[in-house]
């Protein structure tokens, strides 16, 4: 008998799998449905995150929301939004910043916890780890030049900047993306939450 989407989420939550590698011990951090239209695949959680348990509660969710157009009701209605990153777990802290999501979340958890999501319509990929596992070898060489590109990706997939604070640079170096790609963004995911 196939497992339910309840069980699997206890799972998912429950999961140890790099629980020796993770500096501040496990803590998934990931929202799903089984109406879920909208998946959010973005990086890993940040400390903040990782101590409230929200998914996207920190300066980057502030950035991804207005992009998106949404309110955080809204936003965290699982109904609308799954929320499921590369990582589930806090990495730790490298010398540039975060450390790159552990490697086993995905290809442990990402196919089982998406066939209980029939009703996705479009998957956001936020920044290059999401890219590069989603879109393999037909992402273009760079992040710039794959966002750049978002329409050849649709209707299942929208790449994205990741929205850190980080990035401020690379978002005055690229107006284009302010310009063109939000609005777009914004247009494809209201007529999703309209429907």
């Amino acid at each position: 008998m196939p497992e339910s989407c309840e069980t699997l989420v206890q799972r998912v939550a429950q999961c140890r799998v790099c629980e020796k590698k993770l500096p501040l011990g496990p803590r998934p951090v990931f929202s799903i449905h089984q109406e879920s239209r909208i998946l959010i695949v973005g990086q890993a959680p940040g400390t903040k995150v990782h101590a409230t348990g929200v998914p996207w509660n920190d300066p980057s969710g502030d950035e991804l929301r207005r992009w998106l157009g949404v309110d955080k009701e809204t936003f965290y209605n699982p109904r609308i939004f799954g929320i499921m990153p590369m990582g589930f777990c806090y990495p730790g802290r490298g010398k540039g910043g975060d450390l790159p999501p552990m490697p086993e979340c995905a290809p442990t958890w990402h196919e089982p916890l998406m066939q209980h999501m029939p009703n996705l319509q479009l998957t956001l990929l936020i920044g290059s780890y999401a890219q590069a596992y989603y879109l393999r070898l037909g992402r273009r060489v760079t992040l710039t030049e794959t966002v750049k590109n978002y329409q050849d990706y649709l209707p299942k997939f929208f790449p994205l900047v990741h929205p850190s604070p980080r990035n401020r640079l690379w978002m005055r170096r690229n107006p284009w993306f302010e310009e063109t790609v939000v609005p777009s963004l914004r247009r494809v995911v209201w007529d999703l939450i309209r429907e």
